[in-house]
């Protein structure tokens, strides 16, 4: 039984590592931006309740799971319920080259003309991340990652092997 959570900046791999365990292992695969965000322009974050509610639904309805995002209040949310955990620790740089080369999400953007409008802010965003305080940021997930007492991984290039 697998239930392993991964978190990262933004560009670090994280969808595509847990769609891999996924895959290879059988589990549930969650990316917390489908339950982190309300359906709104400009787009605001759910109420943590909100999206706590929706992330216990979904590890209750799977035994086995991998969740990804970058978002380590929820994170932390899931820390007695996860065996594992993954942290994609990449430099800024190694993160912007991973954006640049991202492919079409149609679960977050309505057509890859779209997600491609958004790519020089998300950049921007992403090299913000050792600078940050915030949920998102390199202290929230080494802070995150530091006091997980159980079975912990920090990658820092994309090289690893799963």
């Amino acid at each position: 039984m697998s239930k392993i959570i991964i978190f990262g900046n933004s560009g670090s791999g994280k969808s595509t590592l847990a769609h891999k365990l996924a895959t290879q292992q059988g589990l549930a695969h969650l990316d917390l931006d489908t339950i982190a965000w309300q359906d709104s322009q400009p787009p605001q974050r759910m109420p943590l309740a909100t999206s706590e509610k929706l992330l216990n639904s979904f590890i209750a309805a799977n035994d086995h799971w991998v969740v990804e995002g970058c978002y380590a209040d929820l994170l932390s949310l899931l820390t007695d319920e996860a065996q594992q955990m993954i942290f994609l620790n990449l430099t800024t740089s190694q993160c912007v080259r991973n954006a640049r080369k991202r492919p079409w999400e149609p679960h977050k953007y309505k057509s890859k003309q779209a997600q491609d409008a958004n790519l020089e802010m998300l950049i921007d965003w992403i090299k913000a991340y050792d600078k940050r305080t915030d949920t998102f940021s390199k202290v929230a997930h080494q802070k995150l990652f530091s006091q997980f007492p159980k079975t912990k991984i920090m990658y820092e290039t994309n090289e690893h092997k799963s």
